[in-house]
């Protein structure tokens, strides 16, 4: 958070301003967060936004960094469960948070501000997921190699920007989930004869 000298910023307002910018995020869209709309939301007066934020992509990337979208599953004992565990938000639709993420995914592509908010929120948090499912594997004695778990990693999030990015609230079947977590993710970090006799 950026801000001027002079009077110390109110801290209850700044978490007022991203409040009221993550509602319009998930309610709206990106294409409608503006100064003016979140001044009106929040009954705070612009230039209080902008000796906080430059840009309105500042605010969002602010508002979505708070945000830890895929928290590291529980041990379940075993690779496809915690596997399972990680994505199964899949199969509810999309939350507040998660509606207010996917609405700046396309923006991102030109944005830095907007693409480190999502850095933050969704590709740091599910990298730190799979290493610590990676690490509780080789603990049990099921090693997986380096490139496997990248490999892995990449795929994840290709299938998250698909849940952000697909008509509908983005929900999957649960038989959809578990479709993919035992024939794509298993099989990916898995050798094959291991899979085949899973």
């Amino acid at each position: 958070m950026t801000g001027t000298p002079g009077r110390p910023l109110s801290a209850e307002l700044s978490e007022q301003l991203l409040s009221v910018a993550v509602d319009i995020l998930a309610d709206e869209g990106w294409g409608r967060l503006n100064s003016d709309r979140v001044a009106a939301r929040a009954r705070a007066g612009k230039a209080g936004i902008y000796r906080r934020w430059p840009t309105m992509a500042a605010l969002a990337r602010s508002a979505v960094s708070r945000f830890q979208l895929v928290p590291v599953p529980e041990d379940t004992g075993s690779l496809g469960s915690d596997l399972r565990a990680l994505v199964d938000r899949w199969g509810t639709p999309l939350d507040r948070e998660e509606r207010a993420v996917a609405s700046i995914v396309g923006a991102a592509r030109h944005e830095e501000d907007l693409r480190a908010g999502l850095d933050a929120a969704l590709v740091a948090p599910l990298a730190a997921a799979v290493a610590e499912i990676g690490a509780r594997a080789t603990g049990r004695g099921e090693e997986i190699a380096p490139a496997r778990l990248a490999l892995l990693g990449s795929v994840l999030e290709a299938f998250w920007w698909q849940r952000f990015t697909a008509a509908g609230d983005g929900a999957m079947l649960a038989e959809q989930v578990d479709r993919v977590v035992d024939e794509v993710l298993v099989p990916l970090v898995r050798p094959a004869a291991e899979s085949v006799a899973a």
